[in-house]
């Protein structure tokens, strides 16, 4: 690793009522990737929605989804990401172990961030990705902030 910092973040994500995944990072082959901070929001209206089920997952493949552009940190670096990411799954992955799970409200967020040396882990290869459950659908937005 070089010490490379960059994010991936979504624009907002309709929601619906079936599990989808937000955003998902992969990490380039032989290539481990340490995430720093995730993250997810959303925009809901109704103080009485239930709350809304955030699953940080491993996911062992793909599933349909858009690519995503990442952006680096430290735009003074002139190395190339390795690291790939996409958004909005319309076939979700299958294969996943949950690494998080939290209930956030509707008119809310969640906001992981690592304690010194605690970062998780994406070995090369390997896919990490943020997925959503809500009973009433809403935009959400979500964020990974990671190293390589």
């Amino acid at each position: 690793m070089a010490g490379i910092r960059a994010v991936a973040q979504t624009a907002a994500i309709a929601t619906g009522t079936s599990k989808i995944t937000l955003l998902q990072l992969i990490a380039a082959a032989n290539h481990r990737v340490l995430v720093k901070e995730v993250s997810v929001s959303f925009n809901g209206v109704s103080n009485t929605e239930e709350p809304i089920l955030v699953q940080v997952l491993r996911q062992s493949d793909a599933g349909t989804m858009s690519a995503l552009t990442l952006a680096k940190l430290d735009l003074d670096g002139d190395e190339t990401l390795q690291t790939t990411g996409t958004h909005t799954s319309t076939g979700e992955p299958t294969g996943t172990v949950s690494v998080m799970t939290e209930h956030v409200h509707p008119q809310g967020g969640f906001t992981w961030q690592a304690p010194f040396g605690g970062e998780i882990v994406v070995n090369g290869g390997d896919r990490l990705g943020i997925a959503v459950t809500a009973a009433a659908g809403v935009d959400a937005v979500a964020r990974i902030v990671f190293e390589e």
